[in-house]
């Protein structure tokens, strides 16, 4: 485990902290779980029927001992539960309806959340990104101005880390989206002992290309600086302008970043996409996440070919999150 890690840890040992795990029979799910119970890092809460996850769980030779076992058909709470998701929607479904609805073990799980018996929630691992994200905003929702959750991966190579965003979520942001994104971007970079240096990229370097797409970029660092003056944050960057203070020098000599950022904002989902993919593959850096950020509460998304480290490790993010 690196040392960003072990960090966490401490960070979040003897918080009493409570994450909710739905997929109580997946392998991957269970050997995660049942180590962070048995090292008493926080309280486990496997969704799923019982007499399953424990036969499971024996099968693998696991202790859970620790760890909070809830079946949503068993749970004594379901009744009120079905009152306030009903609640929380709005009218937009029936009291029968959502009875059917939180049996779904990502929704009763989101609402474990939501109703504070849970501090966040991790899923994914045999569930596609839309199921576990879809619970997470009809019932946790973003933060009181925030109007997109957004999805980050953390790079880390020995005693390098860098944020990159959003890599996860946002196809195609305006330059609304984006100077949220960098903001939230660098509340996510502190949670991580990183002080944000925030580069907003492009295919240009202040100006040396004009076209909608860096004038979309160029507005989004205007932007963020009115709503987060204090953020040290420029751009609009090529990489290299962003990230090597030789070439810094000579393209943006201005820039209060001198290349040196930490904090990457791509200027669309594509572009993150690949960008990340290049730095993991290419560069050997260990891509953590994606962490979704800008909701009420910590949700966050598995990936299907993750493996126990991968589980664990993301239990420990989001227990993070929480704090």
């Amino acid at each position: 485990m690196t040392d960003l890690f072990s960090v966490i840890k401490d960070k979040v040992s003897d918080k009493e902290l409570k994450i909710v795990f739905p997929e109580g029979l997946d392998e991957r799910v269970l050997a995660a779980a049942g180590r962070l119970a048995t090292e008493r890092i926080l309280t486990p809460i496997i969704i799923g029927d019982k007499e399953s996850i424990e036969a499971k769980a024996n099968e693998l030779q696991l202790k859970l001992d620790g760890a909070v076992l809830y079946d949503p058909s068993q749970y004594e709470g379901f009744s009120a539960m079905v009152d306030a998701f009903v609640e929380r929607r709005n009218g937009k479904v029936t009291k029968e309806e959502a009875e059917k609805i939180l049996l779904d073990e990502n929704y009763f799980g989101t609402m474990l959340v939501y109703m504070n018996h849970a501090d966040g929630l991790v899923s994914g691992a045999a569930h596609s990104t839309a199921d576990t994200v879809r619970p997470a905003l009809q019932i946790i929702k973003t933060k009181q101005g925030v109007k997109k959750t957004s999805g980050v991966f953390i790079m880390v190579r020995g005693e390098e880390k860098y944020v990159f965003a959003d890599c996860a979520i946002n196809i195609a942001p305006d330059s609304q989206d984006l100077a949220e994104i960098a903001i939230e971007s660098a509340k996510t970079a502190k949670m991580f002992d990183l002080e944000p240096r925030v580069a907003m990229l492009s295919f240009s370097t202040k100006g040396s290309a004009v076209s909608p797409e860096t004038e979309r970029v160029t507005e989004a660092v205007r932007i963020s600086k009115e709503r987060a003056p204090e953020l040290v944050l420029d751009g609009e960057f090529q990489f290299d302008a962003a990230f090597v203070p030789s070439v810094a020098k000579k393209k943006a000599p201005e820039s209060v970043l001198k290349g040196d950022a930490n904090v990457f904002i791509f200027p669309s989902l594509e572009a993150g996409n690949i960008g990340y993919k290049i730095a993991q593959r290419l560069g050997n850096f260990e891509a953590v996440g994606p962490i979704l950020q800008g909701l009420n509460a910590p949700v966050n998304d598995l990936s299907r070919g993750c493996n126990e480290e991968d589980v664990y490790k993301l239990a420990l993010i989001t227990a993070a999150q929480a704090l």
